[in-house]
């Protein structure tokens, strides 16, 4: 078994102790760096990492091919990519990039084929003058979304 293949079956094992965390990404650059990323249905903490780390470092023979090794969590600002985390993040809002347009709005649902946004806009009322603060919803399909981000507010 090459070096990547063995690390690949590592990591897999070591997640597979952690049914609530996932993987995000893994890499092996061209000089044997290890980059790993995870999420968590509840996040994921320091020890988390830990675990994940020692569960491949310490199978892997330095002896045979020395390697450095990066284990840390999705980043706050990192897209989103799986419909896992979009139903962790269910009603916080997101800032959801498709083909046609840019929405900001509050995730209300995730299922296997897309989410569901709702935000509040301003339109011309259908009466009179003046504009009216309207709700409106719509469903987005994973495979139309280019890009999708939580808004972090303060």
């Amino acid at each position: 078994m090459d070096f990547s293949n063995k690390v690949k079956s590592l990591l897999e094992q070591g997640l597979a102790q952690y049914p609530e965390l996932f993987l995000i990404d893994f890499s092996i650059s061209p000089d044997y760096k290890i980059s790993v990323i995870i999420d968590g249905d509840n996040g994921v903490s320091l020890n988390d990492c830990i675990e994940v780390s020692r569960s491949i470092e310490h199978n892997l023979d330095r002896e045979e091919q020395d390697f450095s090794l990066e284990v840390a969590s999705a980043g706050a600002t990192e897209p989103l990519k799986f419909p896992r985390q979009y139903r962790k993040n269910i009603g916080r809002k997101l800032e959801v990039t498709t083909e046609e347009d840019q929405i900001e709005g509050t995730l209300l649902s995730a299922d296997e084929e897309g989410v569901v946004l709702e935000w509040k806009t301003r339109e011309p009322k259908k009466i009179g003058k003046g504009k009216e603060t309207v709700v409106k919803t719509k469903v987005v399909p994973y495979i139309s979304i280019k890009k999708a981000v939580v808004v972090i507010s303060f």
